[in-house]
């Protein structure tokens, strides 16, 4: 088995960071962010990133704080509705904003990894999403065509990773990270345990061959977007 662990995760993204790079991150909303990994996007002062996420986190959460940091140029993104400084950068002009219909995002995140450049759909047509693509008909259905994405670097957060980098999520922290650690050619995991022996092949659910550096962070504090509660009986 080889030993994809490293100590921390400024040493695991130091050397594979730079200004201008493209970094897709998974996670939706703040549930499986991988957040130890974002702060040290941030330590590492690089500028002008292309963000490709669901979302940009809260103010002062996750993504944010490469917001504040004025660390972003560019977000592709779905929902943003969280984050009132990204809302202020936008309106002022200082981001580049693509929005991306939220199925569309999470295909051309898996069409990336898969490698195929490019599909056609027909979620956007008729609306700005579809502006300055190739529209055409197929079979009697207007789609528009979208490209797969591939970033220079990917950030995920995994419950469970054996040395071999094999991952394994827990119930919704899934999310977009299994498309996320496909969509690039060099992904950093984070992870809350390391098993030291091979995961079941059964319950790997994301193959090692496609991360290639691992961070073990226990116990991470695990904030919560937005917390809606019952009052007691």
């Amino acid at each position: 088995m080889r030993d994809k662990l490293w100590a921390s995760a400024s040493e695991a993204v130091s050397d594979r960071i730079s200004d201008g790079m493209t970094l897709a991150v998974g996670g939706f909303g703040l549930s499986g962010i991988p957040s130890t990994l974002i702060h040290a996007i941030r330590d590492s002062g690089a500028k002008n990133l292309t963000i490709v996420s669901n979302n940009m986190g809260v103010d002062g959460k996750g993504l944010g704080l490469l917001i504040e940091n004025n660390q972003v140029a560019k977000v592709l993104s779905s929902y943003v509705g969280e984050n009132a400084l990204f809302a202020q950068q936008f309106l002022e002009g200082v981001l580049d904003v693509e929005f991306v219909p939220q199925g569309t995002l999470a295909e051309r995140l898996r069409a990336g990894g898969a490698g195929i450049p490019a599909f056609y759909t027909p979620t956007g047509v008729g609306t700005p999403v579809a502006e300055g693509k190739e529209v055409r008909e197929i079979n009697g259905t207007t789609a528009v065509l979208e490209m797969g994405i591939r970033a220079d670097l990917s950030l995920v957060h995994a419950h469970t990773a054996d040395l071999e980098g094999n991952l394994r999520y827990r119930l919704t922290a899934r999310n977009f990270n299994p498309l996320v650690a496909m969509a690039s050619s060099f992904t950093v995991a984070e992870v809350e345990h390391v098993s030291p022996e091979f995961l079941e092949p059964d319950s790997v659910m994301t193959p090692g061959v496609f991360i290639q550096r691992v961070v073990h962070v226990p116990d991470p504090v695990k904030d919560i977007e937005q917390r809606t509660v019952r009052e007691r009986a």
